[in-house]
C-alpha cells in the first residue's frame, strides 16, 4: 500500500491544525495531542514523525484552548536557590538550561525561569507555586535544609530535582554518579604516583559535595592510605572559592602534589593559586576537576576532569517531569547518570 500523499502547504497567514499534523505525520489526532502535552503512552517512532510534521508547518498549540480542557497551564518552572552571579558564571546551569529547554520546547512547554536568593524570594515563590500557575517545577543546586520540595510534595505538584538533598530524597531526581566519578580520579592520581592527595569540596550542605566527598575517602581507603583531614579545605564551587581553598591546604600541607576539586570552576582557582606560588601544574602538583566543563576545556593547562553529562540530566529531569505531570500519582524515580573521566594536561 503507498503512503498517502502529504497534505498542502497551509495558505499564508493561517495556523496549521491539529488534523493537518496528523495528517502530515500519518497518524491519528490521538497521537498528536498525546505527543504535544507530553505523554508517556506514545512510542519514540510515533514521538519523532509528530515533532518532524510539528517542525515543517510551524504548528504552535493553542495553549489557551488547552487549558480550558485539561485544566493545564502548559508552564514549568525551573528554580534555581542561587545568585544571578552564580548562575551566569558556572557553565553547570547554562548545560542543565539548555538541556531542559530543548526537551520541553517539543512538548509544548513554557520554561519559567526563578531565582530563589532569600527567604522573601522563597515565600514569594511558594505562594506563586501553591496557585497552581504551573504544571510543575525543576529544581537545580539544591541544599539540604530547603523545604521547597517538600511543600511541593504536599501540594501534589509534580516536582523532579537535580539531585538531592539527603540519601532518603522523597522526590524525584536525577543525579550524576558523584561518589564513583570522585574515586576514579582520586585512583588516577594514585595511578600515576601521587600520595599526598588533597581535595577541594563543595559546600556541605549539598549532597553532590558530600557525595564528592565520600568519593575521595573511599578511593584512599582502597588503596590503604590513611585519610588525612589537613588535606581537606571546603570551597563554594565558585574560583574564588577554590583559590582560598588552594591557599589553606599549601599552608597546611606544603608538600602536597596533586588536588582533586569537585568542580572545573574550582579546580581552575586552584591552579591559578598554585601558580601564584611558584608550582606547576602538573609537574609539582597535578589537578583533577568534576563537570568536564568549557573551562575545563580553557584553563591553562586544560584540565583533566570527571565528565558528568550535564545537559542530558536536564533532557531526563524534563523527561520525569512530563511524566508526573501526564501521570499524577504515580510515584517519584531516581535516575542516577555514568560519569566518566576526560584525561588532559593537567593530570
Amino acid at each position: 500500500m503507498l503512503p498517502a500523499e502529504p497534505p498542502p502547504p497551509t495558505a499564508v497567514g493561517r495556523r496549521p491544525t491539529l488534523n493537518e499534523v496528523a495528517a502530515r505525520a500519518g497518524v491519528g489526532r490521538g497521537t498528536v495531542s498525546r505527543v504535544i502535552n507530553g505523554s508517556p503512552k506514545v512510542s519514540e517512532q510515533a514521538r519523532a514523525v509528530v515533532e518532524k510534521a510539528i517542525a515543517e508547518l510551524g504548528y504552535v498549540p493553542n495553549l489557551a484552548a488547552r487549558s480550558l480542557v485539561t485544566r493545564r497551564t502548559h508552564a514549568v518552572a525551573l528554580v534555581v536557590p542561587e545568585a544571578e552571579t552564580r548562575l551566569f558564571s558556572e557553565p553547570y546551569f547554562s548545560a542543565i538550561i539548555r538541556g531542559v529547554s530543548a526537551r520541553l520546547s517539543t512538548a509544548g512547554m513554557q520554561l519559567l525561569l526563578v531565582l530563589v536568593r532569600d527567604d522573601e524570594d522563597h515565600a514569594q515563590l511558594a505562594s506563586y507555586l501553591t496557585a497552581q500557575r504551573v504544571d510543575g517545577v525543576l529544581m537545580v543546586a539544591v541544599h539540604s535544609e530547603d523545604t521547597l520540595p517538600d511543600l511541593l510534595d504536599d501540594l501534589a505538584v509534580p516536582t523532579v530535582l537535580a539531585g538531592r538533598r539527603n540519601d532518603l530524597e522523597n522526590v524525584g531526581h536525577v543525579r550524576a554518579d558523584n561518589s564513583g566519578g570522585a574515586q576514579i580520579a582520586v585512583q588516577h592520581l594514585l595511578d600515576k604516583g601521587r600520595r599526598a592527595i588533597a581535595t577541594i569540596t563543595g559546600p556541605l550542605d549539598m549532597d553532590v559535595a558530600r557525595a564528592r566527598l565520600a568519593g575521595y575517602r573511599e578511593a584512599l581507603r582502597n588503596a590503604g592510605i590513611t585519610v588525612d583531614e589537613r588535606l581537606i579545605s571546603h570551597g563554594n564551587f565558585t574560583e574564588e572559592g577554590g583559590r582560598v581553598a588552594m591557599r589553606e591546604l599549601l599552608q597546611a600541607h606544603p608538600d602536597l602534589d596533586a588536588v582533586f576539586a569537585a568542580s572545573d570552576v574550582m579546580a581552575s582557582g586552584a591552579v591559578l593559586e598554585l601558580r601564584a606560588h611558584g608550582l606547576r601544574v602538573p609537574h609539582d602538583v597535578a589537578v583533577v576537576g568534576f563537570d568536564d566543563s568549557i573551562v575545563a576545556r580553557h584553563t591553562d593547562p586544560p584540565l583533566t576532569s570527571v565528565r558528568q553529562p550535564i545537559e542530558e540530566m536536564g533532557s531526563t529531569m524534563a523527561n520525569l517531569l512530563l511524566d508526573e505531570i501526564g501521570q499524577r500519582g504515580a510515584g517519584h524515580r531516581e535516575v542516577v547518570l555514568p560519569t566518566e573521566l576526560v584525561l588532559r594536561d593537567s593530570a
